[in-house]
């Protein structure tokens, strides 16, 4: 059954599948563990893991010793996911393993990793959006290590020459609502005769579902039942038409636009861009020139409710090594204050727990300190599901949707059938 799963998984996020040498990753003896990552060790992020990896073969208490193996993922998603689908065939899995967050209830569900709470000692440090995607069926089966999130970058210069008092704009303590935005959007429209954003809604990815299902949380709607076990009447809901309403007429009035040049917030075509925090490493060593600054998410003017997407890769145990304690002493180490601090300063990344925020807010840019902010206050995980992939498929198929509507086409029929496509997903 697991490894009909995980095969599904691949299936449903793209990925291609290669042949793959058998090893075995175990450590030898009895307190040896055995870690597999999927970054490259020339990266930033791999050289702080290998660091970490290091500082726990030197310090642990218990004489546990831990190996890292890197295998880097394609660009396709492959590489990394080959190897572990190759390595549930010949049972060969590691002690512990890097996973995508969105593939937590999967892989849970599936035995290929086992629970973790147990193990992890600063639990009441995380925060909620790193439990919550972390969680399946009230059992905490991984640990993201870092956070991720978006907003609204803006050039600063576009927005003063038209006549933008920048002390007004909305902060994490005091966002703005939808309309409030449009205002915004309709202002610099009339001053640049360009869209105002761009909101990738070119980008036919997992994207689509994690920047704009916030949007679907601030008004209170939600995309499937709190059960999980049917999405009729939940995402066909009214609440969810005023959303999907709301990314309509930002087409439809040119605020934001389905075709965006190329970078062109980045070269000065457009005043905005919702984007996430790797778009600040770009803008440093890419774009020094441009001066900007970041906006958390609009709200919903029915709630007023800031919510954020989050989520990114975690440490997991996996449910075939006899070394449980080892492992789980592995990740809780890689898991401390002082780890997370490290990963969150190498690779530019949000920090996943409170203890962390402290150590880099004086560290960071004030552009990330606005994301991480927005993220310690509003972070929301995506659904935690076996079905994810085609749930999301289904959700970014209908922002997809949206953009080429005709104008006075029916939001709600749209909805109602892509409704019915989750729950056929769900069962």
């Amino acid at each position: 059954m697991r490894k009909l799963l995980l095969l599904m998984v691949c299936v449903f996020a793209g990925f291609v599948m290669t042949a793959c040498s058998e090893e075995e990753t175990s450590g030898e003896g009895p307190n040896e563990v055995s870690l597999w990552v999927h970054t490259s060790k020339e990266t930033a992020e791999g050289k702080a893991m290998q660091n970490i990896i290091d500082r726990f073969n030197e310090k642990n208490e218990e004489g546990y010793k831990a190996s890292i193996e890197f295998i880097p993922r394609s660009g396709s998603g492959g590489g990394y996911e080959d190897k572990i689908n190759a390595a549930l065939t010949t049972d060969t899995l590691p002690d512990v393993l890097t996973l995508d967050g969105p593939n937590t209830a999967a892989y849970a569900k599936s035995k290929i990793i086992a629970p973790i709470g147990d193990y992890i000692s600063n639990k009441d440090d995380l925060l909620p959006s790193i439990i919550q995607q972390g969680t399946y069926e009230d059992k905490m089966y991984a640990v993201g290590y870092s956070e991720s999130s978006v907003g609204i970058f803006y050039n600063k210069k576009m927005l003063k020459d038209a006549g933008v008092d920048l002390s007004t704009l909305p902060t994490v303590d005091e966002p703005w609502d939808w309309n409030q935005f449009m205002e915004l959007c309709d202002k610099l429209v009339k001053e640049y005769d360009q869209p105002a954003v761009d909101m990738g809604l070119d980008d036919q990815s997992e994207w689509l579902m994690y920047a704009f299902s916030p949007f679907v949380w601030s008004n209170g709607g939600k995309i499937v039942s709190d059960d999980k076990t049917q999405a009729t009447g939940v995402f066909n809901e009214e609440k969810n038409v005023e959303t999907m309403n709301f990314i309509q007429d930002m087409v439809e009035k040119g605020y934001t636009t389905k075709t965006p040049v190329e970078k062109a917030f980045q070269t000065g075509k457009y005043p905005m861009k919702f984007t996430g925090s790797w778009t600040i490493a770009e803008m440093e060593n890419s774009y020094p020139d441009v001066e900007y600054g970041v906006m958390p998410y609009p709200t919903s003017p029915e709630t007023n409710e800031l919510v954020s997407p989050s989520g990114s890769w975690q440490y997991a145990m996996s449910s075939t090594t006899e070394k449980k304690d080892a492992a789980g002493a592995l990740i809780d180490f890689m898991t401390s204050t002082e780890s997370l601090t490290e990963i969150s300063l190498a690779n530019s990344v949000l920090p996943a727990a409170k203890s962390v925020i402290d150590n880099v807010e004086d560290k960071v840019s004030p552009q990330m300190n606005v994301l991480i902010q927005q993220n310690a206050k509003s972070a929301h995980a995506r659904p935690v599901l076996p079905e994810y992939p085609k749930v999301s498929r289904t959700f970014q198929q209908t922002i997809s949707d949206l953009t080429y509507f005709e104008e006075n086409s029916n939001i709600q029929t749209l909805l109602d059938a892509k409704a019915e496509e989750i729950d056929k997903a769900l069962k």
